[in-house]
C-alpha cells in the first residue's frame, strides 16, 4: 500500500468565483512542518491568530475546481460551512483523525471519502 500524500475532497457548498462558477472538488496535501511554522511570521497571523487557518489552507490545498490559484482571498470568501469542512478535513488527514476509506460509486465512478465510524 503506497503512502498517501494527497486527498480529494468535495465542499458542501463550493466557492463561487467572480463569474458565478461554483468550484467544489479539490485536493489537499499533507502538511509539512514548514506549513505550520512559516505562517506564524505572516503579519496577518501576528495581528489575528485566527487567521492562521486561512494561511494554512492556502498552503495545503493544491486544487479547487478550475481555479488557477488558491490564495487567501479564495479561502476568505468560502462559505462558513466550507471553511469548517476544510478545517476538519485538514485535522483528519494530518492528525490521524477518524479512519476513512476512498470509495468509488459503481454507477458514475465518482470517488469520495467515507469515514469509518467506531474504529
Amino acid at each position: 500500500m503506497a503512502f498517501k500524500r494527497e486527498y480529494e475532497f468535495e465542499l458542501p457548498r463550493g466557492f463561487v468565483d467572480s463569474n458565478g462558477n461554483i468550484h467544489r472538488k479539490g485536493v489537499m496535501r499533507l502538511a509539512t512542518a514548514a506549513d505550520e511554522i512559516l505562517p506564524m511570521r505572516d503579519p496577518r497571523v501576528q495581528g489575528n491568530p485566527s487567521y492562521l487557518s486561512i494561511i494554512l489552507l492556502t498552503r495545503v490545498i493544491t486544487r479547487l475546481g478550475e481555479l488557477p490559484i488558491i490564495d487567501a482571498k479564495v479561502i476568505e470568501n468560502l462559505f462558513t460551512a466550507d471553511l469548517a469542512f476544510l478545517q476538519d478535513f485538514y485535522k483528519r488527514i494530518n492528525e490521524g483523525g477518524d479512519p476513512v476509506l476512498t470509495a468509488t460509486c459503481p454507477n458514475c465512478e465518482h470517488e469520495f471519502i467515507v469515514p469509518i465510524p467506531g474504529m
